[in-house]
């Protein structure tokens, strides 16, 4: 799928409402996948800074002319010192109040960009932004449809295979050699394949442990297509399990339904996230030790975030994930996750895998 154009010119013109909301005459962005969500530009290293009548994207010689063909109505300024080059830019098109991501600059970019232009004020407004890639268009739905596809063909293809003995990173690379094959760009994140009590750390780093009967496997594993991530969870089940352990899959399961059900337009992400936690009664509460989901797309967390301290609303056209979880220290641990685009009065799952307990 090639780039739509119209989507940046729409997007900048969003940028200009944003600074007009604060007052403000620029803004200067840092972080790579903003700046490639607002221009088009997929290099690592650049600053793009959107005034109100023209953006400017400022690259080393490395990247030129990859900056000039992927944007449009965008002024590439090649320079080998780029925080000189903004704040001369800064300086000519007479902006007075710069609104700058926070959370991307470095506190020595910041001195810099001070002591050369101190009459200027930069302004965090990492606030303002955090929202701005939460609601999805139509391309990024696609492109995102596509990375989930082709992440859950490859759990479906793996998932079969697998057999006692295979280790956590046996499987991992399996996984990960069928996404390439099926059409990934690359990975997500590192492909977490977890068992026995090992599976009981929900961010585990596959290991040398071998998969035997009576395990737990917790696999997290997404893919990026054309930039944009997947996210998806398995948790599957070697030989007999015990009746506890039956037990903790379906209040999981419970939690994650409860969840899905909850999800509407206009709902609070925190009780989405106090929904999922009603399934887990004070037995196993304490347990579940982390959110119930976080938006999806350029980054593989990114806002909104549903958990008990958001202050998020859910929109239509956010995607995100519902991924509650159990974690029994030592012994086991349960996870359940499905990425989902919330639309104006349903709730649709990307992620296509069936999550009723899988035992081999």
């Amino acid at each position: 799928m090639s780039p739509n154009h119209k989507h940046f010119s729409e997007r900048i013109i969003h940028v200009r409402k944003i600074l007009s909301a604060n007052k403000a005459d620029g803004l200067m962005f840092l972080n790579m996948n903003n700046i490639r969500y607002l221009s088009g530009f997929t290099g690592s290293e650049g600053i793009l800074l959107a005034g109100w009548d023209k953006t400017y994207l400022f690259v080393d010689g490395r990247y030129t002319s990859q900056a000039e063909r992927e944007t449009r109505n965008i002024q590439i300024m090649e320079c080998t010192d780029k925080v000189e080059a903004v704040t001369g830019a800064i300086r000519k098109r007479g902006m007075n109040r710069i609104g700058v991501e926070d959370d991307a600059i470095t506190l020595a970019m910041y001195q810099q960009l001070t002591e050369r232009c101190p009459k200027k004020k930069f302004s965090a407004l990492a606030d303002q932004l955090r929202m701005l890639r939460a609601c999805k268009d139509d391309e990024e739905i696609a492109l995102m449809q596509k990375a989930a596809e082709i992440a859950s063909a490859a759990v479906r293809s793996v998932i079969h295979q697998v057999k006692p003995g295979w280790t956590e990173k046996e499987t991992a690379l399996a996984l990960e050699i069928a996404a390439r094959k099926s059409g990934a760009d690359g990975m997500a994140f590192e492909t977490i394949v977890a068992a026995g009590e090992n599976s009981s750390l929900p961010h585990a780093r596959p290991k040398d442990r071998k998969l035997k009967k009576g395990d737990f496997v917790v696999i997290d594993f997404g893919v990026r297509y054309k930039g944009y991530c997947s996210d998806e969870t398995c948790t599957i089940a070697f030989g007999n399990l015990t009746d506890r352990q039956k037990n903790a899959y379906q209040i999981v399961k419970e939690a994650h339904t409860r969840a899905l059900e909850t999800v509407v337009s206009g709902i609070a992400a925190s009780e989405v996230d106090r929904c999922a936690r009603s399934a887990f009664g004070k037995k196993y509460s304490r347990y579940f030790v982390h959110g119930t989901g976080h938006g999806v797309g350029l980054d593989i967390h990114e806002a909104p975030r549903l958990s008990a301290t958001s202050r998020d609303i859910l929109k239509p056209r956010m995607i995100f994930t519902i991924e509650p979880g159990l974690y029994i220290p030592g012994l086991w641990g349960i996870r359940i996750e499905d990425t989902v685009l919330l639309k104006e009065n349903s709730c649709e799952k990307l992620t296509k895998m069936d999550k009723e307990l899988i035992i081999l």
